[in-house]
């Protein structure tokens, strides 16, 4: 696994002080983008929380999949979450180190009391002496947040930083991607009220060790969640329930359970997405098909990124998002004048660059710019890199429908049909198109649109 380290400078750590007129809980961010460029130490929030207990647990809710490996416990993961100010919530996310559950806590407007949440993205502090003080948060006195630094003037000053060397690998840049282009193709599947929420999500095992039991379904039954021993329709897939357990953290506050999955072709696993909604915020956990898998290799960036086209539409896309907190891809099209199905793919594209995500509460995605190097999860995608080698040697050769491609001692197949490519190798074999396409397709795919496949990726 690709993995380089990522230095992230901070001017105090994150702390959670007490005063004589009340707790202050200061998280302080490092390096990051917003409509102004680049800052040292971005600003975006100061004010109170309306529900600081239930925030407290949020942020830790986040943190916890930050720090967690759910499959192959050997590495502790350390990748601080990510902040996003969307002018009218803040929006914090993980990755898990194994690359399999995607964590969200949007703190809405109606759960901030002061002045209007500022725009950008950068990672921030959560450390250990915080995440015990936040743990040790029982009532809802007033709690005054601060995200960023106390004043402005202090990413000028001269003085000590508090700096992390965070390992941090490319699957998790991809994984940001991923997961948000299979979360758009999700649709609400169930609701659950507070007291169902709370039943059904106890009732999931704990476990210890690697979360490996394999997928299982749930469907909707009246106003709650029954098992289901194979995938009906409407059924949501439930691969690894433990690794749910950072929900526990928020379950006693929470008001509602939304279970979001896409539709049931068959009966192989598919990622499925479990918001519970808390007073003025809501968490999210998303799981990708199966606990032995992270988003990483989904695959469902490729197509997007294998043209030239989608790169150029990409570019004209990103000029008009302005960190709104919802994007609509029809107001974008218009905007731009590209088909609704153009803008999609830019998006996607955007996504692989960590610059937009999606909310399934709002069905809508949003501007964010992740803090890290826009080009390296491209570059670095083991498919997309291979498909760029095959083309730029000439190894697809066209005819009509069909396509062939060497690869080493081997000559593939690829045959269009209905607009979907199948190929005689045997990812396609293995996989025939759940995790995306093979090199193959790809490397055929830019081929006919005339991508550029020499001198590396644009």
């Amino acid at each position: 696994m690709t993995r380089s380290v990522q230095a992230l400078a901070y001017a105090r750590p994150s702390a959670l002080e007490s005063s004589q007129v009340g707790a202050s809980l200061g998280l302080e961010t490092a390096g990051g983008l917003t409509p102004r460029g680049a800052e040292a130490h971005p600003r975006f929030f100061a004010g109170f929380l309306s529900a600081p207990r239930i925030a407290a647990r949020g942020l830790l809710a986040v943190a916890d999949v930050a720090a967690a490996r759910y499959y192959q416990r050997t590495l502790a993961a350390s990748l601080d979450p990510v902040v996003t100010g969307n002018g009218d919530r803040l929006r914090f996310e993980s990755f898990s180190g194994c690359c399999g559950v995607y964590a969200r806590l949007d703190v809405l407007q109606e759960g901030l009391e002061g002045e209007r949440t500022g725009h950008g993205t950068t990672n921030v502090d959560v450390n250990n002496p915080l995440r015990d003080a936040l743990s040790r948060i029982t009532a809802d006195d007033p709690l005054h947040l601060r995200v960023g630094p106390e004043e402005l003037a202090v990413t000028t000053l001269d003085g000590p930083v508090v700096e992390k060397k965070v390992p941090l690998p490319d699957r998790w840049l991809r994984g940001f991607a991923e997961a948000q282009v299979a979360s758009a193709g999700f649709d609400l599947r169930a609701e659950l009220s507070a007291a169902q929420a709370v039943a059904f999500l106890r009732s999931l095992p704990r476990g210890s060790g690697n979360a490996a039991r394999g997928a299982q379904w749930v469907v909707a039954s009246g106003s709650a969640l029954r098992p289901t021993t194979r995938p009906v329709a409407g059924a949501v897939c439930l691969p690894g329930p433990e690794r749910l357990v950072a929900l526990q953290r928020v379950l006693r506050h929470a008001t509602a359970l939304r279970v979001y999955g896409p539709p049931v072709a068959d009966g192989a696993p598919v990622a499925s997405a479990w918001e519970v909604v808390l007073p003025g915020m809501r968490l999210t956990l998303t799981l990708s098909p199966d606990a032995s898998r992270g988003f990483s290799g989904e695959g469902g960036v490729l197509a997007a990124l294998a043209t030239d086209e989608a790169a150029a539409d990409a570019e004209l896309v990103s000029v008009l998002l302005a960190w709104e907190p919802t994007i609509e891809p029809a107001t974008l099209a218009e905007r731009s004048g590209l088909s609704v199905e153009r803008v999609r793919a830019a998006l996607t594209r955007l996504g692989t660059a960590g610059r937009v995500g999606y909310d399934l509460a709002d069905a809508a995605y949003f501007h964010r710019e992740l803090p890290y190097d826009a080009d390296r999860a491209e570059r670095h995608n083991p498919r997309l890199v291979a498909a760029r080698e095959l083309a730029g040697a000439g190894a697809v050769s066209l005819d009509g429908t069909l396509a062939y491609v060497a690869s080493g001692d081997r000559r593939y197949q690829v045959r269009e049909s209905d607009g979907k490519l199948t190929c005689t190798c045997q990812w396609w074999a293995d996989y025939r198109g759940k995790r995306g396409p093979c090199k193959h397709a790809l490397a055929v795919t830019m081929v006919r649109r005339g991508a550029t496949v020499a001198g590396g990726v644009r």
